[in-house]
């Protein structure tokens, strides 16, 4: 196996045999043989940080570490069983061979070939638990200076590698950091560490999801409050979307006592800032009106702050995973008098909604079905307007079709009940097409 680099991309790309060829600006192909030994015997590829097993064999750290986490315990070359620690201490840097593969790239950097960097040295598990422990101790000591130093050196090791991260993980550091994040919460906003508090919660949302220990701590009183209050400061982009990723994994009991949650989830949801908060701020809506104890009174208090028509205009151009929440959240505000009420009077909801069905995924048909079960079985004296409206843009056609290709039980027991509600006024009404109606002129009005 041989590869090319191309000069000025510098990328490699793989060539069918002989010898390596390096394309020159001026299109001329200049041919350089990489040693053998440089590359790994893996993936071919030049090694970057050569590692050698107790078999003897070199490998790329990055590629002989992905084949021991995926469950391999043997060398891959040699077929001789590994004993292995789970932080891989008996895998050996090469430091000579890796000063030889620099050397060469030195040697061939008029044709475009870059210096490998040298690999900086993997963090351990003792440097982990040892930097929690001071950080722990500058908790205690109040010393938040000190504390967002030790933080800083935690997240330089975790940007270095996917590894490092692991290792951080795996050695206490995120309930360390949720100590932090709550005991300096606890402060009053005038007071507190805004910068060592925004760097923990990044730091947080990459190591999720987050252990039970680590929720129960970030769930206090104290910790919600102040994820809020991070979530309402419209100046810090980055931090509202980490705030909002964290807020989704805690437990709803916790955050029902947050003063004005409702309220800023909506505001979340209604002035988006990334489609990845979004989905996080519909999820945790989503639970809240299913798990609270005080669904009823969750539920209205959502209907009341606009949500149902502001989940309308989500629907309209949303991608599938934003769609899918906007769907599963509406149908679950229909459980209301007041919010299946608004969602009847809103010219747009059938025509959008019904558009979905079969558009976007298995679950977002199953809540289309039962948004529109729930608005034509709220008998208010206007089912036949209802239903003639759903015939014209396509819905009986569409039911057929979803029984034809198969759906979850309960959707199947609402689209037959649809069919038969339909039916009935199939004559009355003139089908058209749902896939020639355009909702993108329309523009939000907030």
């Amino acid at each position: 196996m041989v590869l090319s680099w191309t000069k000025g991309s510098r990328v490699f790309r793989r060539a069918r045999k002989g010898k390596d060829i390096l394309n020159s600006s001026n299109d001329l192909q200049v041919e350089i043989a990489i040693p053998t030994h440089f590359r790994c015997p893996i993936t071919l590829d030049i090694m970057k940080d050569p590692v050698t097993l107790s078999t003897g064999i070199t490998y790329d750290r990055d590629s002989i570490e992905k084949w021991i986490e995926s469950g391999n315990n043997t060398c891959p070359v040699t077929k001789t069983e590994l004993l292995l620690p789970t932080n891989f201490d008996n895998i050996v840097p090469n430091h000579s061979l890796r000063r030889m593969i620099q050397d060469w790239c030195v040697q061939h950097r008029s044709y475009g070939v870059e210096r490998i960097p040298t690999p900086r040295i993997p963090v351990t598990p003792y440097e982990v638990t040892d930097t929690c422990t001071r950080i722990l101790s500058a908790v205690q000591q109040d010393e938040q200076q000190k504390c967002f130093e030790l933080v800083k050196k935690i997240k330089g090791w975790g940007k270095e590698s996917e590894r490092n991260k692991k290792c951080i993980v795996s050695n206490g550091a995120p309930i360390v950091l949720a100590n932090v994040f709550d005991s300096f919460s606890r402060c009053s906003f005038e007071k507190i560490n805004v910068v060592l508090l925004e760097e923990v919660l990044g730091m947080l949302t990459w190591m999720r999801p987050v252990s039970e220990q680590s929720r129960l701590i970030l769930g206090s009183l104290n910790s919600l409050s102040c994820m809020v209050w991070f979530l309402n400061d419209k100046n810090q982009v980055s931090t509202r979307q980490n705030a909002s990723l964290l807020i989704k994994e805690m437990h709803v009991e916790s955050l029902m006592k947050i003063e004005g949650i409702v309220e800023t989830l909506v505001n979340m949801v209604k002035v988006p800032i990334g489609s990845a908060s979004t989905k996080a701020c519909l999820s945790t809506i989503f639970h809240l009106v299913f798990s609270s104890k005080s669904k009823k009174v969750v539920l209205e208090r959502f209907v009341e702050l606009g949500l149902v028509s502001i989940l309308l205009e989500i629907i309209v151009d949303a991608e599938k995973g934003v769609c899918e929440k906007a769907l599963g959240v509406l149908d679950s505000l229909c459980d209301s008098t007041n919010g299946v009420g608004i969602a009847k009077s809103n010219a747009l909801t059938l025509p959008l909604v019904i558009k979905k069905l079969l558009r976007v995924s298995e679950l977002s048909s199953s809540f289309v079905v039962s948004i529109v079960y729930k608005i034509c079985c709220d008998n208010k004296g206007e089912e036949e307007g209802v239903l003639i409206e759903a015939i014209q843009v396509g819905m009986f056609q569409k039911l057929l079709v979803l029984l034809q290709v198969g759906c979850g039980e309960n959707t199947k027991e609402k689209a037959t009940e649809l069919l038969k509600l339909l039916n009935g006024y199939r004559s009355k009404a003139e089908c058209v097409d749902s896939s020639s109606l355009d909702f993108m002129h329309l523009k939000k009005p907030f």
